[in-house]
């Protein structure tokens, strides 16, 4: 699979939050995600694992009981069912991988 970048085709997760499947295979699928400042990813858990990279912008991500000043080039990972959430500090791009696929982050099926 091969993606041409582009800057449409992204969905409303939740307010202030917008995610666009960029390329995906049998075990990871790689996400976009453009989050607007001052909003807030709630904590939540999954069963997949995430890593991520900020891109631009800033966060403060919460990983179980640990939270993290996140700044451009910096990364993680989150182990599946581990609660996780972000305030989002300034607008920001982050980059993540799901391992196994995330089926509803899915073209046919990503949050609208």
């Amino acid at each position: 699979m091969f993606y041409k970048a582009q800057n449409n085709g992204f969905k409303q997760a939740m307010p202030g939050i917008q995610i666009k499947t960029l390329v995906y295979g049998d075990s990871t699928l790689l996400s976009q995600f453009k989050l607007a400042g001052g909003h807030t990813l709630p904590v939540h858990t999954h069963p997949h694992e995430q890593t991520g990279y900020l891109v631009s912008g800033r966060l403060k991500l919460r990983i179980a009981d640990d939270t993290f000043d996140v700044e451009p080039g910096d990364s993680w990972c989150v182990p599946g069912n581990i609660p996780h959430g972000a305030e989002v500090l300034e607008d920001a791009v982050a980059i993540e991988v799901f391992s196994p696929v995330r089926e509803d982050y899915l073209p046919d099926s990503a949050p609208e």
